[in-house]
């Protein structure tokens, strides 16, 4: 399992459109990833289960992935953190 800790840059927190774009970024791995927001825990593969993290802006969070390619799905994801871009368009 690979491990990795970013913070939600969002101003609006971590709403329908970053997790839409979260969710792109991890539909071609076969990995099984997860957010984890403190006691909460979200499907990296449904849009409703990360929103309801209820994530804002600041809050840390813990991407996990256990599978073949979780080294790369760990990567793309934290990516997304990391540029803040929500919008790819």
């Amino acid at each position: 399992m690979k491990r990795s800790t970013v913070v939600v840059p969002w101003a609006d927190g971590l709403k329908f459109r970053p997790a839409a774009r979260i969710i792109r970024a991890a539909q071609s791995f076969r990995a099984s990833v997860v957010l984890r927001c403190g006691e909460r825990i979200g499907d990296i593969r449904s849009i409703l289960s990360l929103v309801a993290l209820c994530a804002s802006m600041g809050t840390a969070i813990t991407v996990e992935a256990s599978g073949e390619d979780e080294l790369r799905a760990v990567k793309a994801i934290t990516q997304v953190f990391a540029t803040g871009d929500a919008d790819p368009e």
